[in-house]
């Protein structure tokens, strides 16, 4: 299977503390969101950031992930509900953990199972796998 590519580009004008820039995709999904460090370091003022939108990533990859293996263990979803959070620590100029809270509504899915099966899920999402030894991931389940 060839690889999938996608591709964002940002337009930043400005110093760090002054600037700001504009979020383009390539799929066109996400249009002129803008970014500034404050909305980043201090309050959003209705303005995304990385750390936001990795976690988006990471919530809907791994949704995607246990949707599959819920699936394939013969527990087909009805509704999944993933919340990320990711922690950025500004000193340390690094992002040190990720969270994903889950709710799965699954016909005979009890709950030791569903443990089970959100840890294999994690362990095959690729944006677990990409951030897995740098980034602490903990599930909620």
């Amino acid at each position: 299977m060839p690889l999938v590519e996608r591709k964002a580009q940002v337009i930043w004008e400005g110093d760090l503390r002054t600037g700001s820039g504009t979020l383009q995709v390539g799929s066109g999904a996400l249009s002129g969101l803008r970014v500034t460090f404050s909305s980043r370091a201090e309050a959003p003022q209705g303005l995304t950031s990385p750390e936001e939108l990795l976690a988006a990533a990471h919530a809907i990859c791994y949704a995607m992930a246990l949707s599959h293996v819920l699936t394939q263990a013969g527990h087909r979803p009805e509704r999944l509900t993933v919340a990320a959070t990711c922690a950025w620590d500004p000193a340390a100029l690094r992002i040190t953990r990720m969270v994903l809270q889950v709710e799965a509504q699954a016909p005979g899915l009890e709950s030791h199972r569903l443990q089970e099966l959100a840890q294999q899920a994690e362990q095959v999402c690729p944006v677990s796998n990409a951030l897995r030894g740098n980034v602490e991931i903990t599930l909620q389940v």
